[in-house]
């Protein structure tokens, strides 16, 4: 049933993602602005798919802890692609960090820097620093949300691995603080996997983090805030299976 149900889901969002790219091609000539509503719109759908079709709910928890409007810089986990699609519903105006491979990508790829994304190439050295330094200024100007994903790369068996600096960089050319976010998304809807597996995916959300310390300092505090997160959760988990039944 399992796989019945994940392959329709990968039906839908492959015609979702198809038909709303062919509209993105005249919108992000026609419409300024409009190629970030049409990638909220797609948002909606794909979650829509992972929700009635595979029964992968979201749960958010720390939401109160973001400002409702204005620039904010977000240190998320990555376990898997669920991670790259939330964010565009949670916040008002987000500003994905994205490889800047992916603008080469068919329909979507095109979409991504008039949607107010902020590419990065990677081994591109001093050079692309700065170009992703200014780019993230930018958006902080224009009042977005910036998400940022630490680890590099999509790492979903939950081990700790080596945090790239940049958001920490960020954060002190902008001035801003840095609110860690941890996720077990990975646990349902793995990296590569063709399976989506039934269940709630927790995006968990803490306070804002002070960047102004060492650059290995903060990013220790970053992974220290998503092991207390993930504390927490479990705490919460074995204390409701373990509550005697009235």
């Amino acid at each position: 049933m399992i796989w019945v149900r994940s392959a329709l889901f990968n039906t839908w969002f492959f015609l979702v993602t198809l038909v709303l790219g062919l509209v993105g091609i005249p919108l992000r000539w026609l419409v300024p602005g409009g190629a970030l509503r049409l990638a909220q719109f797609w948002s909606r759908q794909v979650l829509w798919g992972a929700r009635w079709i595979c029964g992968v709910r979201l749960e958010v928890s720390g939401r109160e802890h973001l400002p409702p409007s204005g620039a904010a810089l977000i240190a998320s986990q990555h376990q898997s692609a669920f991670d790259t699609i939330i964010w565009l519903q949670l916040v008002p105006k987000v500003s994905y960090v994205f490889k800047a491979e992916l603008a080469r990508t068919p329909l979507f790829g095109p979409l991504l820097v008039p949607a107010g994304q902020i590419p990065v190439v990677r081994g591109g050295g001093a050079a692309a620093l700065n170009a992703f330094l200014e780019g993230g200024q930018r958006a902080v100007n224009a009042g977005r949300q910036i998400v940022l994903f630490p680890e590099g790369t999509r790492n979903d068996s939950g081990g700790e691995v080596r945090l790239r600096p940049g958001i920490v960089m960020l954060a002190k050319k902008t001035g801003l603080p840095i609110f860690p976010v941890a996720t077990d998304s990975g646990a349902l809807w793995g990296r590569k996997a063709f399976l989506k597996v039934p269940g709630i995916v927790h995006v968990m959300i803490a306070p804002a983090l002070d960047a102004t310390g060492p650059v290995g300092g903060v990013l220790t505090a970053i992974q220290h805030q998503w092991r207390a997160l993930h504390r927490d959760r479990d705490a919460v988990d074995n204390s409701v299976h373990q509550s005697p039944v009235p």
